[in-house]
């Protein structure tokens, strides 16, 4: 049976994609060793399945439809960027949120309550809402990973905007040479679950 690299996501809006491009082109003004995210893969990961069996996609369906029924769409604002494992040392570079943060908790929340019964289990990790920007190379050297964290910390958002997210996706991601490519699968539109159940 086939398998699939499957993963849940929030879908995000072009005005936020527009916004973290134009982060990753102030921060490419230095030329790091950084593989950038293409603005239109961009998302906000919820929850990493791994590789699944086909036949397990119908039963995610039904467990996001579950998990989403009676949750509202989310508003958030941009905060600070950051990177993993840390800004001396960053690896994966990210903008953190400063408003919404509790909100996607509480979606993660409601697919830890389904997906453990589906043999899908919580990261040890605590949840913690992201949206990745780059990937630093492993050839980068201690001092451009210095450079790239001291650009990261002087970093400033240009708008204070906020936006709706209202798609929950789950996605296949199919490895390429070029950079993954993802397929949707299934999503849940919470504007549409309110209008129904309002």
């Amino acid at each position: 049976m086939a398998t699939y690299r499957l993963f849940i996501a929030v879908e995000l809006p072009d005005t936020l994609r527009e916004e973290l491009a134009d982060l990753q082109t102030r921060l490419k003004r230095d030329q790091p060793p950084v593989r950038w995210v293409k603005p239109e893969a961009m998302h906000l990961t919820l929850w990493f399945l791994g590789d699944v069996p086909g036949d397990q996609v119908s039963h995610l369906k039904i467990a996001m439809m579950l998990s989403f029924a009676g949750q509202q769409a989310a508003h958030i604002r941009l905060g600070a960027p950051g990177a993993f494992p840390n800004l001396q040392r960053p690896q994966v570079i990210w903008v953190g949120l400063a408003e919404g943060e509790a909100h996607l908790r509480s979606w993660y929340d409601a697919l830890a309550r389904r997906l453990p019964s589906l043999g899908f289990h919580p990261d040890p990790r605590p949840f913690r809402p992201h949206l990745t920007l780059g990937r630093v190379r492993h050839e980068a050297s201690a001092e451009q990973q210095q450079r790239l964290g001291a650009a990261l910390r002087s970093l400033k958002l240009s708008s204070n905007h906020t936006w709706n997210l209202q798609r929950v996706v789950l996605f296949r991601s199919d490895l390429r040479p070029e950079g993954p490519r993802y397929t949707a699968l299934a999503e849940v539109d919470l504007q549409g679950l309110e209008a129904a159940s309002g």
